[in-house]
């Protein structure tokens, strides 16, 4: 994008990519993403369902697992934050359009 506004980039505003991370975010990440999703109607997102969490731990061969565990937390986090976010605005739409 840089390069279409005829600018250089500056190295400390580039963002990471997916493998400068190492390796157990990438493999958190990736057992995140094969999770399931608990979602209830009028409550939305609530987070991940962690039942096969033992499976991932062995698949992955994770040995610090409290790390593996924190950034599980805070990618569900995120995203149930912003899962009520979206909810909460779709809400707060609905209420104006009815008065």
């Amino acid at each position: 994008m840089m390069d279409q506004l005829g600018q250089d980039p500056i190295p400390e505003e580039i963002p990471p990519d997916y493998e400068d991370f190492p390796m157990i975010v990438i493999d958190a990440i990736n057992a995140y993403n094969s999770m399931g999703d608990r979602v209830y109607p009028e409550i939305g997102y609530i987070g991940k369902d962690y039942t096969n969490l033992p499976h991932f731990l062995k698949a992955y061969k994770i040995e610090d697992e409290e790390f593996f565990l924190q950034i599980l937390a805070h990618l569900d986090a995120a995203a149930v934050e912003a899962s009520q976010k979206k909810l909460r605005a779709e809400y707060d739409k609905m209420k104006r359009k009815h008065g």
